[in-house]
């Protein structure tokens, strides 16, 4: 009996293993679509995001935490930063929902 032609093997299985695994732009598909939520829902995103950030990073501190991977390094102040973002966007959603009303 012959093989199945529709199925293949893939390309990669021929290959001898690389030493490093190619650049897998996962990361870059995340912050598409995360700009593309922020764009859709505007500062109730932005709060949203910023919120979960923040209760993940609270924990994390609380857990022992005190250095993160991100660009600012010491967790104090990326919670500062992201209580500063969960601020504005709370601000951002008040103003879009009264803010015509009041005159603004």
């Amino acid at each position: 009996m012959s093989a199945d032609p529709r199925i293949v093997t893939p390309q990669h299985l021929d290959q001898e293993p690389a030493g490093e695994p190619p650049f897998d732009p996962l990361r870059l598909c995340v912050f598409a679509t995360v700009a593309l939520i922020a764009w859709v829902l505007g500062p109730i995103a932005v709060a949203v995001f910023a919120a979960i950030g923040f209760v993940g990073y609270l924990r994390a501190r609380r857990a022992g935490l005190l250095r993160s991977r991100c660009k600012l390094g010491d967790t104090r102040i990326v919670l500062a930063y992201l209580a500063v973002m969960v601020a504005t966007g709370v601000a951002g959603t008040v103003w879009a929902l009264f803010g015509r009303h009041l005159g603004v």
